[in-house]
């Protein structure tokens, strides 16, 4: 996980462009550098992963079809400036899947590397194929560079959004692109989330992939379904565990993170460090996540916090995650603990998580859609919007203690199939939800059979119901009536409506004033449909909910 700031104009306050990047130090904690184009900025900071050598410091300066040492660039106190005869100026925080073999086909038409970078090879596709190497992609990625020969400005973001991008507009109309809105809200007047499956080129966006689009549905039948999400999981799962460094497994006991380590353990040859979160009260996953834990032989570990804790952590996480949303505060709150635990506690630099199976093969709300047509809409408004969701939450909670998120869910190639199974399908006929994808893991026995097929419980009542609860008690006694009513009213976009959530607005506003643009909306069931229209995010109150919760 690293992180990228790239002004562009030559015109820049430098001290300024340098707190700025600053502000997302965790993200990169081993080196930082800025490079000056000669028409504008590109920093970076790093968190070495793949190619942990020096070679592998970003942006990477690219000429004569090979990148430059650090000792051909020219250091100032501004930056390095680069040489005359470079190219191309690029950084990306991104992890290329299955990148060797592109590199030996990139070596073989005359290209050479320095480092074992995975991202170094970026360059060259981009001199071979232009924009079209975004498509190509197998990857998480957020990108930006100068072709000095077109003196073009690029950017670009992965189809899911799993890594940040955010850009905006200085009072010139200078474009900056960042890798969150703290590097931003110092240089731009309004901070808006870069589209995943877009790139930038010259001032326009334009979509190279929508992730959310299904243009037919698959004929497969069920088997044939079920062998399909079990071996395009394993193979996600399979490409995330490459590292040069140590990777670390978030185990809630649910079914998503349980899968995702029953996978892992199967295919490596020592045991599996797990993490678990829970309040000292009444945690619900521990238990859960320790029976796996067991089943899979890992070194596990719990990780146990108390009201105080989670109080005290409101600040910091909302501060870290730039929103106001209800669910994703809640939700962070105990992944931020765990990851802080991990980051103080271990070597870890990977973390591999549960993220995007929701919004792929339904919630508990979704039980309650009225037809196919709806459930697959629904789906694919949660895919479109996951960025600003929980896909935000994994990243930010993990970054921010200077580790790097990995999804297997959000596998390009897993997600493609499993959006085009006929909904027909993916809804609860089966009296279980999430049927398909339990029924893939069957026949493997790679997780307690009861963990395959335990009830969905949502992640931040599962850590223990008091930790919402405690919150809204602390909301309750912070705002009276008369002062809830007030501060709502300051608000137009994405009004709260209890008093938790302007708890959460006020503790935004604080940080991102007057950004609330950056998230569409809340995160809540779709108040359309029966059953579903709520006041509270939380699957607990909905009537569907029975046994989750235990």
């Amino acid at each position: 996980m690293c992180s990228i700031l790239c002004y562009c104009s030559a015109d820049v306050d430098i001290p300024a462009l340098q707190e700025a990047l600053s502000e997302t130090s965790s993200r990169g904690p081993d080196d930082s550098r800025i490079v000056n184009t000669g028409e504008g900025w590109i920093g970076f900071n790093r968190l070495s992963i793949m190619g942990i050598t020096g070679d592998g410091m970003q942006p990477f300066v690219f000429r004569n079809r090979t990148s430059c040492r650090v000792s051909e660039l020219t250091d100032t106190p501004e930056g390095y400036r680069i040489p005359p005869d470079t190219e191309i100026v690029l950084a990306c925080n991104g992890e290329i899947y299955g990148f060797r073999p592109v590199k030996e086909e990139l070596e073989k038409k005359g290209y050479r590397f320095i480092s074992d970078s995975d991202c170094e090879i970026l360059p060259a596709l981009y001199k071979e194929y232009g924009t079209d190497m975004f498509r190509m992609l197998d990857a998480e990625f957020a990108m930006v560079f100068y072709d000095r020969t077109e003196k073009s400005w690029i950017a670009a973001r992965d189809p899911v959004g799993i890594r940040p991008l955010y850009y905006g507009t200085g009072s010139d109309g200078t474009y900056v692109f960042a890798s969150e809105p703290k590097n931003l809200i110092s240089l731009v007047e309004s901070v808006r989330p870069f589209p995943p499956g877009c790139y930038f080129k010259d001032g326009r966006f334009i979509r190279y992939r929508d992730m959310s689009e299904v243009k037919s549905y698959s004929s497969d039948g069920l088997e044939q379904i079920a062998e399909n999400i079990h071996d395009l999981l394993m193979e996600g799962v399979r490409k995330r565990l490459d590292s040069d460094t140590p990777v670390g497994f978030l185990l809630s006991g649910g079914l998503d993170s349980s899968l995702v380590c029953g996978i892992a353990a199967q295919m490596l040859d020592k045991p599996l460090e797990t993490w678990a979160i829970g309040m000292d009260l009444d945690a619900i996953d521990l238990k859960y996540a320790r029976q796996v834990a067991d089943y899979i032989h890992s070194n596990h570990h719990e990780v146990i916090i108390t009201k105080e804790d989670v109080l005290n952590a409101l600040d910091p996480v909302i501060k870290a995650l730039g929103t106001y949303d209800i669910t994703t505060i809640r939700a962070s709150i105990g992944m931020y603990l765990v990851c802080k635990a991990i980051h103080e506690q271990s070597d870890l630099r990977v973390i591999l998580t549960g993220e995007v199976s929701d919004e792929i093969f339904g919630y508990k709300y979704t039980d309650f859609a009225p037809s196919a047509e709806e459930f697959q809409k629904e789906a694919e408004k949660r895919i479109r919007e996951i960025h600003m969701y929980d896909v935000l939450r994994a990243d930010r909670c993990i970054s921010v203690n200077s580790l790097e998120a990995r999804v297997p869910f959000g596998d390009l190639g897993f997600l493609e199939y499993c959006m085009a199974i006929d909904p027909e399908k993916k809804l609860n006929r089966y009296g279980k939800g999430k049927y398909l994808l339990r029924h893939a893991f069957e026949k493997d026995g790679l997780i307690p059979e009861s963990i395959l097929w335990r009830e969905k419980a949502a992640f931040s009542d599962a850590v223990g119901h008091s930790l919402k609860d405690d919150i809204v008690e602390y909301a309750e006694q912070l705002y009276s009536d008369e002062a809830c009513e007030a501060g709502i009213r300051k608000y137009d976009h994405a009004k709260p409506f209890t008093k938790e959530s302007l708890l959460y607005r006020d503790i935004f506003e604080k940080y991102y004033p007057g950004q609330s643009g950056m998230v569409a909306d809340f995160w809540m069931p779709n108040r359309n449909w029966e059953g579903c229209n709520v006041s509270d995010p939380s699957a607990r109150v909905l009537a569907n909910y029975g046994s989750s919760g235990v």
